[in-house]
């Protein structure tokens, strides 16, 4: 299988598995239970994006200054501010610098 065929039957899966919850639930509504515990999948994501990040292929903490100063930054920003991507961007920002500084 060629790179561009699969990138281009990933790029149709994807976008199928989206589609078919907004169709599927186009005239529904949707029960408020459900709709709270959604709100909580963003932070979820982003809690396991970050642990897989700071933990090494053995298990191990694999974490940095850049990392943890990041991390510190970001946890701050999102208790302060409750906003994901000021959150989100700060964190990255802080991690650049640090690193670009690191790499210096």
């Amino acid at each position: 299988m060629s790179a561009l065929l699969a990138i281009v039957l990933s790029g149709i899966g994807t976008y199928f598995s989206r589609a078919v919850f907004i169709l599927a639930l186009a005239n529904r509504r949707i029960p408020r239970p459900f709709r709270l515990a959604m709100e909580y999948v963003g932070p979820s994501v982003m809690a396991a994006l970050v642990a897989t990040m700071l933990v090494g292929p053995q298990g191990q903490i694999a974490a940095g200054p850049a990392e943890l100063s990041a991390l510190v930054v970001a946890a701050l920003l999102a208790w302060k501010t409750r906003n994901h991507l000021l959150t989100l961007g700060g964190g990255m920002a802080v991690f650049w610098v640090v690193r670009a500084l690191g790499a210096l």
